[in-house]
């Protein structure tokens, strides 16, 4: 999980780092300034630890050569607004949200022109109205997402047939809050 995790930030660094390229062009005196938007309590969480070792592997260091500004929820959703406010006015160049839908919608009715990435969301970016399509997303919201349902039943075909004599399998899911 921890791999996965860490794959997936790397790809969405990747992101990340092309939409900054146009403001670190532009604004070469200052240090990029990212805004990390999480309804968690926690940043020693997996996904913030591999957030910050990401920026290290790619040579940036919070505080010398870019500004990473966090705002954690702390769980009350209804904090999200006020939070995605406040790095809207710290005139940050790019938003990280986790793949929340609450947050990622937060930092969407924030801002229409401060790029936004999304971490993994499980939900589908085009039916929660983040994007337009994903083939051309359009607006200010980019990222990944963990939407692969459609192969769930691939994937159990597949592992019946490499494991024979299997005869139940269990599947657990987590739906996010929309």
């Amino acid at each position: 999980m921890r791999t996965v995790s860490v794959t997936v930030f790397g790809l969405a660094f990747w992101s990340m780092l092309f939409l900054l390229s146009a403001a670190t062009e532009a604004q070469q005196s200052k240090s990029p300034r990212i805004g990390y938007l999480t309804s968690s309590s926690s940043r020693s969480s997996h996904a913030d630890q591999a957030f910050r070792q990401g920026l290290r592997d790619l040579g940036y260091i919070d505080g010398k050569n870019i500004i990473v500004d966090y705002r954690y929820a702390d769980g009350k959703m209804d904090q999200l607004p006020k939070l995605a406010a406040e790095l809207v006015e710290a005139k940050v160049d790019i938003i990280v949200s986790s793949g929340a839908p609450p947050v990622i919608r937060a930092a969407q009715q924030a801002s229409r022109d401060i790029p936004i990435v999304m971490r993994g969301t499980v939900v589908n970016p085009v039916d929660a109205g983040f994007v337009r399509s994903l083939a051309k997303p359009g607006g200010n919201i980019t990222g990944l997402t963990d939407l692969d349902t459609d192969l769930h039943p691939k994937r159990l075909e597949l592992l019946t047939e490499v494991v024979s004599r299997l005869l139940r399998v269990a599947f657990l899911w987590s739906q996010p809050q929309q």
